[in-house]
C-alpha cells in the first residue's frame, strides 16, 4: 500500500510539474515574442468590447474559441521557429518553409477570428451608431 501511495504522489507531482512547465512556456513567449504580445493586447480589447456589448453565451464561445486558437497557434509557431533555429543557423529552404507554414497557420486563424469578430460586432456597432 505504501508504494501505491508513493506512485500516485509522484504522478500527481509530475502533473503539477507539467502545468508549471506549460505556464512557464506561455510566460516566456509573452515576454520574448512581439506577436504574442500583439495577440494578447487585441484579445483584451475584444474582451472589453464584448463586455461593453453584453455578448450572449454563444457569442462568447466563438470569441473565446478564436482567442484560444490564435494564441495557441502563435505558441506552436514560436516553438517551431525555435526548434528550426536550434537545428540550423544556416539558411535552408526547408527551414524557411517550416517557419512560413507555421506562420501561415496563425494567419489563417487570425483571418477567421476577424471574420467571426466582424459577424458578432459589426451589427452591434451599427446599431449603437444608428440608435436602432
Amino acid at each position: 500500500m505504501n508504494s501505491d501511495y508513493k506512485d500516485k504522489r509522484i504522478r500527481k507531482n509530475s502533473q503539477l510539474s507539467s502545468f508549471r512547465l506549460a505556464i512557464s512556456g506561455i510566460l516566456t513567449a509573452i515576454k520574448q515574442e512581439r506577436n504574442v504580445k500583439i495577440h494578447l493586447v487585441i484579445s483584451i480589447f475584444v474582451i472589453v468590447l464584448g463586455i461593453i456589448n453584453d455578448l450572449s453565451k454563444q457569442e462568447w464561445l466563438f470569441i473565446a474559441f478564436c482567442i484560444g486558437l490564435v494564441i495557441s497557434l502563435e505558441l506552436i509557431n514560436t516553438a517551431i521557429e525555435r526548434v528550426v533555429d536550434l537545428v540550423t543557423d544556416k539558411y535552408h529552404p526547408l527551414a524557411k518553409e517550416a517557419k512560413d507554414i507555421a506562420a501561415g497557420a496563425v494567419f489563417v486563424a487570425a483571418i477567421l477570428s476577424v471574420i467571426v469578430g466582424g459577424i458578432i460586432f459589426i451589427p452591434k456597432i451599427v446599431e449603437a451608431i444608428t440608435g436602432g
